[in-house]
């Protein structure tokens, strides 16, 4: 195990460092990082096909396998993100709030760094880098850790993202990995060193960082994707937005999970969406109020990652429940489960 310690000192080092670090510099390292990670994606991508041959081989779900996967299309997303954060004003210094307690005397809100942030987020080697450059960008330092999983992938980018700080003179210890959940016991205790944790995870795994540690946590509780149909709502564009937040990747954790929809517009714009949802390979399911003409069609052909979705209609609003393919034995009593069904009233899980 590392001297965490000693790494959360040289964090906050170089904390200091960055939060004194022109916006100029800080710009020169992101669009450095996009350069050292498309020079180096030889090296990456292949330790993304060890990370994947692993955890094919230890049975990890498909559409944790999806997020897993780092190749070019998602080299080139977090290398454009980069470039689009370097062109983004300085967060640092700005002043977001002016109050005159009395005459001659003005109290100001203005943004600074946190310091050193502790991080600990899902098997998605893009999130690291999103979340490092983030940073840095702020002028903040983190500790990474990720999913196992992911290990060498994340050894690769962090190695990379470090490369590139001191190629412009920022300190590389910006940003630093952890390996192993010893490592997060030990980020847990350093309250002197370390200003915030973020973790990414279950209710569970949150509040299990929070009954851990001194340190100020940013967590969350339970949550859910939901997009909303108003009446109002322009019907070609409803679907399109539609699709588009489930279809798009439906691996990731933000993929839309419910869509409500008002029910004076359920009319004309379910048959509208509903074959836009089959060329994506989206299955319809509901319980035995949905409308006849929604009746979900068997998929074309299986499809690693698909989903599928739940109708119903309630007194207030038709809404649609994302759901994950299930088997063809269970497909067709699946259709004529009601409301009160688990599939129905799980929660979403939290990648």
């Amino acid at each position: 195990m590392n001297d965490l310690h000693e790494m959360a000192a040289n964090s906050r080092e170089a904390a200091w460092t960055l939060a004194a670090s022109a916006l100029k510099t800080r710009n020169a390292a992101l669009l450095r990082m996009a350069e050292v990670l498309e020079n180096h994606q030889a090296d990456i991508f292949a330790a993304n096909a060890a990370d994947i041959h692993q955890a094919e081989a230890d049975g990890l779900a498909a559409p944790l396998l999806g997020r897993l996967k780092f190749r070019e299309e998602k080299l080139r997303a977090v290398t454009d993100g980069l470039r689009a954060l370097a062109a983004l004003p300085d967060p640092i210094g700005a002043t977001t709030m002016t109050h005159e307690i009395t005459p001659g005397l003005k109290m100001y809100r203005v943004t600074c760094p946190i310091g050193v942030i502790g991080v600990i987020f899902e098997s998605r080697p893009d999130a690291l880098v999103q979340i490092a450059s983030l940073a840095l960008k702020s002028g903040n330092a983190v500790l990474l850790k990720g999913g196992r999983e992911a290990e060498r992938t994340n050894a690769a980018l962090c190695d990379a993202l470090r490369e590139a700080a001191a190629d412009v003179g920022l300190p590389a210890d910006f940003a630093q990995l952890l390996h192993s959940r010893e490592d997060v016991a030990a980020m847990l205790k350093e309250d002197a060193l370390i200003d915030l944790i973020i973790p990414r995870g279950s209710k569970e795994f949150v509040r299990y960082i929070m009954d851990n540690s001194r340190i100020p946590v940013l967590g969350h509780s339970d949550g859910i994707c939901h997009v909303y149909v108003d009446k109002s709502a322009d019907v070609e564009m409803a679907v399109s937005i539609a699709v588009d937040s489930k279809a798009q990747n439906v691996a990731v954790c933000n993929a839309c999970e419910t869509l409500l929809v008002h029910r004076d517009i359920a009319a004309d714009f379910l048959p509208k969406l509903l074959p836009a949802m089959q060329e994506k390979h989206v299955r319809l399911l509901g319980d035995e109020r949905r409308p006849a003409r929604l009746s979900p069609p068997k998929p074309r052909r299986k499809r690693t990652g698909a989903r599928s979705i739940w109708i119903m209609c309630c007194p207030s609003a038709s809404w649609i429940r994302w759901k994950p393919r299930l088997p063809t034995s269970t497909a067709t009593a699946a259709t004529t489960r009601t409301a009160s069904s688990p599939a129905m009233t799980r929660r979403r899980r939290h990648s």
